[in-house]
């Protein structure tokens, strides 16, 4: 019998394309181990990134293609995951156990930022991730609703000096709703928003995150600049709806993470086509394209196009998003689809070397 050819086995192994990675598995630097014992052959592979979900289908297909190389018997192929801290500035005790932050930003309000922060983050977390969700939006929170949070919940203290934050859904949220009342009204100005945005970031008790995704208020303020300036964030999605005046407040939102020197992991387009519920028409209410036109105009990704949807709106005011509401709808497909993405965009930065200066410039 001819010993098994090891450069067969791992072009066997190479056939694969992770559609995030956007290369094969081995280029990627995911081959951990690879044994060939007469005619049998294992291999493990580990993916840096989120993707519990996909993991066991992988492992399938690269356990297939390894049996049609000549020679071997059978095969065995395991595919596991882990979260990489991706480099970034700073050096802050409260956000010790967090990986990689990950910023939610618009130019503009009323483009679903925080519907798709929510369901990203819960996307995340279906994919086995540890995530949390900071609602920096101090004027306005809305994540303990969108949640299911009951009202009047607080966060517990721990040391007298920690918030601990709930958790819902499985994922550990903190917003401004938790401190004041619902009906009370946060009119501060910016340097005291900015303070209680810092206090909320890094005096909550955050248990091993692998991301923890902040949902940013609308703009490119007080707020946006303190986090890009105090907090170490790993990386920003920008959401836009198509329509030309959203997509000029979104280019000023990239314009100003790339001014602070914080990566842009891709835009999410929301609202991109209106399907009717009665006759199955497709209509693009808001204008067609903006979102792919916004991401190869500044040379980034399109992380997702989310359809206008009733349902989407009416789980996330009910405090069940679309991803736990209808895990296995085409909706919470697309969202998944999102969270791999971003996850990878996120890997790739761990895999790309030391975090850039972050400097602020008048122009």
């Amino acid at each position: 019998m001819n010993p098994i050819d090891r450069t067969a086995i791992e072009q066997a192994l190479s056939s694969y394309q992770d559609p995030y990675l956007k290369t094969d598995l081995l280029t990627a630097g995911c081959l951990r181990s690879l044994d060939i014992d007469g005619d049998r052959v294992s291999a493990s592979l580990r993916l840096n990134y989120a993707a519990g979900r996909i993991v066991g289908g992988i492992g399938q297909m690269l356990t297939v293609a390894l049996e049609n190389v000549p020679g071997v018997e059978s095969a065995r192929v395991q595919v596991d995951w882990e979260v990489r801290s991706a480099p970034t500035q700073g050096n802050i005790p409260g956000l010790a156990n967090v990986k990689n932050i990950i910023a939610v930003a618009s130019g503009k309000g009323g483009v679903g930022k925080s519907t798709t922060s929510v369901n990203l983050a819960l996307a995340l977390a279906g994919e086995g991730a540890r995530v949390g969700v900071l609602d920096a939006d101090i004027y306005g929170p809305s994540m303990g609703l969108m949640l299911g949070v009951p009202a009047g919940t607080r966060p517990g203290v721990k040391e007298e000096k920690w918030f601990v934050p709930p958790r819902a859904h499985g994922v550990q949220v903190m917003t401004m709703a938790f401190l004041a009342d619902d009906k009370t009204p946060m009119a501060w100005r910016g340097p005291m928003a900015s303070g209680a945005l810092l206090q909320l970031l890094t005096q909550t008790a955050w248990d091993d995150l692998d991301y923890l995704i902040v949902d940013m208020p609308p703009g490119t303020g007080d707020l946006q600049l303190t986090l890009a300036q105090k907090a170490p964030v790993t990386g920003s999605v920008i959401v836009t709806t198509p329509q030309d005046i959203a997509l000029l407040d979104a280019r000023k939102g990239i314009e100003m993470f790339r001014k602070v020197n914080i990566p842009v992991l891709g835009v999410v387009e929301n609202m991109a086509v209106h399907i009717c519920s009665n006759c199955g028409h497709a209509e693009h209410l808001f204008g067609e394209g903006g979102g792919v036109r916004l991401a190869d105009e500044y040379g980034v990704e399109l992380l997702g196009s989310m359809p206008l949807s009733l349902t989407i709106r009416e789980q996330a005011d009910g405090g069940r998003p679309t991803v736990v509401a209808e895990p296995e709808s085409q909706l919470s497909l697309l969202y998944q689809d999102m969270a791999r993405h971003v996850a990878a965009r996120v890997s790739a930065l761990a895999a790309g070397g030391a975090a850039p200066v972050i400097s602020i410039s008048d122009d």
